[in-house]
């Protein structure tokens, strides 16, 4: 059944606020609302059309007139967010992940008029490590995550989301798992992490990575939105690359070092302002995921556009990276060898 009267968190990101954009130019929407604390970008308000925005902090239990004055039958929950990164915005983002996420819920469950529920997770939530499957199906348990970050963050939604599906039966809940996204649009501490000239590594490891491209997680959300199924849903592309795969395809040269020295190379980047690494992220990079989209495919009837490659090739061309070493010198330096031998 197609929404009325949708609200949508997180519209300053780039995902909410091309997401209420997508949503307001479907004709049998009556209303769009798109909250947050910020405006959106610019780029995006230009494509709003007809929605609505209203500035409202969801930590705020205000947001529950909105949700009630408005007769919201359906909230796409899309602010949960680990951008921007760095331990001084730690504490604003655990805010307004855990308790936005937390009078949000309280809202929607005072609601009557609320019957549809979708919320922004992140595969982030099964960890990663040495001990992990081969591939996570969405009846694998978190594990293997820090005691603090933005995995956690997405544990304890996640726990919230539950309680209240629990209290509201009658409201349709759909998660939404997405696996790292890139693109040429996005910014996020993979994107700025393949960006770096001298890309490190850990000494001895080789991360298989699943990507899914931002176009592709706007349009599941905007499809569990419309005519979506509730349940839990795994969300990335097909295929997998292995992390030096994707260093070379981005012309980035990579710099191996011990595991003990990945603190410091973290805290380095990080004062440089150019990547700030947390330990989820540093797991990641060591051990890799990979999640089973067989659900999303075969429940939801989604199916990305993109494949893992064919995002991170659309990341790497949209931006325009180049080799740092270019083709031509190492040719040249091949014919050199060649010829002294």
């Amino acid at each position: 059944m197609t929404p009325k009267v949708v609200l949508v968190t997180g519209v300053g990101g780039y995902l909410g606020g091309n997401l209420a954009a997508r949503l307001a130019a479907n004709p049998d929407i009556d209303r769009v609302l798109g909250v947050d604390t910020t405006a959106p970008h610019r780029d995006v308000v230009r494509r709003l059309g007809r929605a609505e925005f209203v500035r409202a902090d969801i930590r705020n239990p205000l947001i529950a007139k909105v949700i009630t004055g408005a007769e919201v039958d359906t909230v796409v929950h899309a602010s949960l967010t680990a951008n921007p990164p760095g331990p001084s915005r730690r504490t604003p983002i655990k805010e307004m992940n855990v308790i936005g996420t937390m009078q949000l819920l309280a809202a929607c469950q005072r609601a009557p008029s609320v019957r549809k529920l979708v919320v922004k997770s992140t595969a982030a939530v099964y960890g990663a490590s040495a001990r992990s499957p081969a591939v996570f199906t969405e009846d694998d348990a978190p594990k293997d995550i820090s005691s603090s970050g933005y995995a956690k963050d997405a544990v304890e939604v996640e726990a919230y989301v539950r309680g209240f599906s629990r209290r509201r039966p009658d409201v349709d809940v759909t998660l939404i798992r997405l696996t790292n996204l890139i693109g040429p649009r996005v910014d996020t501490v993979l994107t700025r992490y393949f960006a770096l000239p001298v890309v490190p590594t850990v000494l001895g490891y080789d991360a298989r990575i699943q990507l899914l491209h931002s176009e592709d997680a706007l349009a599941v959300l905007e499809q569990a939105a419309v005519r979506g199924a509730p349940g839990v849903f795994n969300a990335g592309g097909d295929g997998v690359l292995m992390l030096s795969q994707a260093i070379r395809r981005a012309g980035r040269i990579p710099l191996p070092v011990l595991r003990s020295a990945i603190p410091a190379a973290g805290r380095i980047l990080r004062g440089a302002r150019l990547v700030d690494f947390s330990p989820d992220h540093v797991r990641y990079l060591n051990y890799g995921r990979v999640v089973d989209t067989t659900r999303l495919r075969t429940v939801l009837g989604f199916t990305p556009r993109w494949t893992t490659r064919q995002a991170f090739d659309d990341y790497v061309h949209g931006n325009a990276l180049r080799p740092v070493i270019s083709p031509e010198l190492l040719e040249g330096l091949e014919h050199r060898v060649l010829g002294i031998r």
